[in-house]
């Protein structure tokens, strides 16, 4: 693996610590769900219809964590590629596939460049991971390198409305803590140092025209009525019942 930006040696400290606290004793249960549920307010997947059928598909998971998104594709007939950069979850994620045997193949590797074989997929995947905490500047492109033609890009983030409105030590608030002009790199000490990588619809919709993408969809995700805030992450239901807290882009690509 080459040398690492910054931001990228930050984060894989703070999820190798998560990976320690809590990832690895969750891991179990999320690669046995059958249902694809998305982020913390667990939107179901049969309700927004995001994914195209997967079935006998290449795909490939930027920033896979503990990788049991995989696992769900791969249940459903995808083959599967799963990179992160933090040691700590892959091999969390070898261990459950090792005894659930669905076969992904697993790569540590930086999300923003691969050395995985050009146009070989055709899904490029992010349930967060890459979506966030990488460089959209420099993962965007690899995504699509990575995909044949006509090729899907599907990644769930932060709403822009939540990041804007998001505190320093926790969920967002109903006023706006920052502005949208040149929000890009946003730099947390709270609990644990982490740096993320958020833009606007105007700056994504400009990438992803630029990399050669037709954006499909974009879909908002409000917490559901009986939703409570996330165990593990930063969240407030209440304030999502309201307000869109995620939002999955889906994309296709389109060499000129």
């Amino acid at each position: 693996m080459s040398e690492l930006p910054d931001y990228a040696i930050v984060n894989r400290a703070n999820w190798t610590r998560a990976n320690a606290e809590y990832t690895d004793t969750r891991a179990h249960d999320a690669w046995a769900q059958e249902e694809i549920d998305w982020g913390t307010t667990r939107a179901l997947e049969s309700d927004v219809n995001v994914l195209p059928d997967v079935a006998g598909m290449d795909v490939v998971e930027l920033g896979c964590g503990t990788a049991y998104f995989g696992a769900w594709l791969a249940r459903r007939g995808a083959r599967v590629v799963g990179v992160d950069v933090t040691p700590a979850q892959l091999e969390t994620a070898r261990r459950m596939d090792a005894e659930f045997k669905l076969g992904l193949e697993l790569v540590l590797a930086n999300a923003e460049d691969t050395k995985l074989p050009e146009r070989s997929f055709d899904l490029v995947l992010s349930e967060y991971g890459a979506s966030i905490w990488c460089d959209p500047e420099k993962w965007i492109p690899e995504a699509a390198r990575l995909l044949r033609d006509d090729g899907f890009l599907v990644f769930l983030r932060n709403s822009t409305l939540s990041v804007l409105c998001a505190t320093v030590d926790g969920g967002p608030s109903e006023t706006l803590q920052r502005p949208q002009l040149g929000l890009y790199r946003v730099e947390w000490t709270e609990p644990e140092p982490e740096i993320e990588f958020q833009m606007g619809h105007g700056d994504w919709i400009r990438l992803l025209r630029a990399n050669g993408f037709e954006i499909e969809a974009l879909v908002e995700l409000y917490a559901r009525e009986e939703a409570v805030d996330h165990p593990y992450y930063s969240s407030n239901a209440e304030w999502a019942k309201k307000w869109p807290s995620e939002e999955i882009w889906r994309a296709r690509l389109h060499r000129r």
